[in-house]
């Protein structure tokens, strides 16, 4: 081996007829990790056997060798790609005297290689699945990439606008500011839109170090989202109109005299329903202006003291308003829950029954029925 090949930066490997090791340079030292003298007479597929294919460096000796082809080299402890190609030596008769193997380790590339192909892969898996589009801006706007399920779905072409200016195409759209705001450095994620009659939500991902990306954008559609969300509003809504309906009927307000209000409370009752009742019993009152208000508290067995607490503020807040409360219909545990909370009830109207507490109303307010007109002969 001449002194350019043995100093050359690539591997340079010298070959007989059959294939032996005659010339072994100092980078082929340094990528097998095998020196010259330990090489030398032995034969290639030995030094450097190829992964799966002992027999592959023959092809050196053929016209096809002379094609760079990778090939896996097995070393110990780990597995070289190695890219080479080789130049065969004839005699005068044209009889194959050796060959000599250039090359050079490009285990890197092509691990990169891979690690590419993958990515474009999983991309491709990802935006030919799911409900995206994924999409890329250069500095000024201008689309460099552009594809994806949504975006098919929606009726565009893949690339559709590949060259063209976002701000142009969508020059009617909003968002405009968001973009220019991602263009300059700064991420904006969840923005809301509806363009080709489908609601979107974007993210703009700013791109650092890159000459040619500035800004990598993901469009999620969520139409379906969206009209679950208005469906769910519905229903709520629909919910509290039939929770309203529910309070209205299960405390009913009822005017049985004039001037003369009634609400049969039936049921459990706590602080959260009695303050519901005392804002629907109080705008009656303000609304009727009647003079008395009757508490029926026959179908209810039990308060806490809380709620007995709050039965006797509503009492009073209708006193407030110029009218007189009334309760009637006292079980005894509520009686002594009542008692327990030391309130002064002698201002307080309380009858054992409702018909007692109407004929005391009526007498207070100084009216009697009519009586039915006589019969004429």
């Amino acid at each position: 081996m001449d002194e350019r090949s043995s100093t050359a930066p690539h591997v340079v490997i010298e070959l007989d007829a059959e294939l032996r090791v005659t010339g072994w340079n100092r980078r082929a030292e340094q990528v097998f990790g095998v020196g010259a003298a330990e090489a030398q007479g032995k034969p290639l597929a030995e030094v450097a056997p190829i992964s799966g294919d002992p027999s592959a460096w023959s092809a050196a000796l053929t016209p096809e060798g002379e094609t760079p082809q990778v090939r896996a080299v097995v070393l110990p402890g780990r597995e070289l790609m190695f890219e080479a190609w080789a130049q065969v030596f004839r005699d005068g008769d044209g009889r194959v005297t050796g060959a000599a193997i250039y090359g050079h380790d490009v285990t890197a590339r092509v691990a990169a290689a891979r690690r590419g192909e993958l990515g474009h892969t999983i991309l491709t898996t990802l935006l030919d699945t799911l409900d995206i589009s994924a999409w890329a801006l250069d500095r000024d706007g201008v689309f460099l990439f552009q594809d994806g399920k949504a975006m098919r779905d929606a009726g565009l072409q893949a690339h559709q606008f590949v060259g063209a200016n976002m701000f142009e195409v969508y020059a009617n759209e909003t968002g405009h500011a968001e973009v220019r705001t991602a263009l300059a450095g700064e991420p904006v994620l969840g923005v809301q839109s509806e363009t080709y009659g489908v609601h979107w939500m974007h993210w703009y991902i700013p791109v650092k170090n890159s000459p040619a990306v500035a800004l990598v954008g993901i469009s999620l559609d969520v139409s379906d989202t969206k009209r679950n969300e208005v469906e769910l509003r519905a229903k709520l809504d629909l919910i509290e109109k039939q929770q309203e309906v529910i309070r209205e009927l299960s405390t009913p307000i009822i005017e049985v005299w004039d001037g003369v209000i009634t609400l049969p409370i039936v049921g459990l009752i706590d602080s959260v329903r009695t303050a519901e009742i005392m804002d629907n019993l109080l705008q009656t009152v303000a609304r009727t202006r009647a003079r008395f208000a009757i508490l029926d508290l026959t179908g209810v067995e039990v308060v806490d003291t809380g709620t007995a607490s709050h039965l006797i503020g509503m009492i009073q807040a209708i006193r407030l308003l110029g009218a007189e409360g009334i309760l009637t219909g006292i079980h005894p545990m509520i009686a002594q829950t009542i008692v327990s909370l030391g309130v002064d009830l002698t201002r307080v109207g309380v009858h054992a029954k409702l018909r007692d507490a109407l004929q005391y109303c009526i007498a207070r307010l100084g009216r009697k029925r009519p009586a039915a007109p006589a019969a004429t002969p």
